[in-house]
């Protein structure tokens, strides 16, 4: 089992008991603010669960029918994902304004404060398990599951410190007041999820650094003249680099493959964390201005 199934597999197992003490506790109290961080860690299940299932698609190797893999499954959960936190923001935001209207009571209190203390730190412990994988495998899902929890902790954090507030000072709209601006910030923090995903979805090129990088390994090699059509993308942990090079007319084959093949080599090293489909056309002139 690779690490990413693992990750997705232990925020399924974390949601799970946030969901069962969360639920529990928000229903017996009234309180808007855990109820609907009871309602985000449902979301949480269902996103890890699409997450396993989108990771163990796009792991799976090209074949005749996805000639270039399935890695953008994994922007498409992204943006999945995204719209869910997005969508869990908009309906928490809703409820905090109701309670606010009918001035509902709070009960509960200190039991519902242990149940967020426990909450944030299991929250804290997953999200730098997650944090750990992402920058091992730098897969995307799993880099918007950690973002994903690490908003929950900033949540639960707000949520904690509402119920202390209403504790001590008696004054039940602050849940409220808590519960609105906490779906504001999931709303927000969705935006960069989805915007990742999407802009993987639409092959975006690669990095501006890694993109310099790639023309200096390109022109310093021994024997190119030029370069040009230079093309990146990203799918899934797969970088993909599409570029022509030009050579002299009179060099031999030989050695124009053994040229090509250097440069292949020195790009992989750019980043020993990605996977890498380099296509290399290799021109006896610049024909840029011919084919343009």
């Amino acid at each position: 089992m690779t690490l990413q199934k693992k990750a997705t597999i232990v925020s399924s197992i974390i949601a799970t008991i946030l969901i069962f003490i969360k639920l529990t506790i928000g229903i017996l109290s009234g309180s808007i603010a855990v109820l609907a961080s009871a309602i985000d860690s449902v979301l949480d299940l269902i996103v890890s669960a699409f997450n396993l299932f989108a990771i163990t698609k796009s792991e799976k190797p090209a074949d005749k029918d996805f000639n270039y893999g399935r890695g953008k499954i994994e922007a498409l959960a992204a943006v999945i994902e995204g719209t869910i936190i997005a969508m869990s923001g908009i309906f928490i935001f809703y409820e905090a304004v109701k309670k606010a209207i009918h001035s509902e009571p709070t009960k509960l209190i200190q039991t519902s404060i242990i149940v967020m203390v426990i909450s944030i730190i299991l929250t804290i412990i997953l999200v730098i398990f997650l944090n750990t994988v992402a920058k091992k495998t730098n897969n995307l899902v799993i880099k918007s599951d950690a973002l994903h929890y690490k908003t929950d902790i900033y949540s639960n954090g707000a949520i904690l410190l509402a119920l202390i507030l209403i504790k001590y000072t008696g004054i039940q709209i602050i849940d409220s007041i808590f519960g609105g601006l906490i779906a504001i910030y999931i709303i927000y923090s969705s935006y960069e999820i989805i915007k990742e995903g999407v802009l993987m979805l639409l092959d975006i090129a690669l990095d501006d650094e890694m993109v310099e990088k790639i023309k200096d390994t390109i022109i310093s090699e021994n024997g190119v003249t030029n370069y040009h059509f230079l093309k990146t993308r990203k799918a899934g942990n797969t970088n993909f680099v599409d570029v022509h090079i030009v050579m002299t007319p009179d060099i031999s084959l030989l050695e124009a493959h053994r040229i090509s093949d250097n440069i292949e080599d020195k790009i992989k090293t750019l980043s020993n964390d990605n996977d890498w489909s380099i296509i290399i056309h290799l021109d006896p002139y610049d024909d840029s201005q011919i084919n343009s």
